[in-house]
């Protein structure tokens, strides 16, 4: 289940971060242009992040199981 939430944030993450930047890149001359473009630049890296770490809990999750002795 902790891999299928942090996988569920990556969606959210994913759809968040190029909606941020393309606010910031479409609005170059206001003031907050730098601070929103740094916002959507870190949740586009938190994107990729929690990525892998949801992929590689769900990969450890289905091989780390007890092996059958025998």
């Amino acid at each position: 289940m902790k891999g299928l939430r942090r996988l569920m944030l990556t969606l959210l993450l994913l759809f968040a971060g190029p909606v941020v930047l393309y606010q910031a890149f479409k609005n170059q001359d206001h003031p907050w242009y730098l601070p929103v473009l740094i916002v959507g630049g870190l949740l586009a890296l938190g994107a990729i992040a929690m990525g892998f770490l949801g992929i590689r809990t769900l990969v450890r999750a289905l091989f780390s199981g007890d092996k059958p002795s025998g």
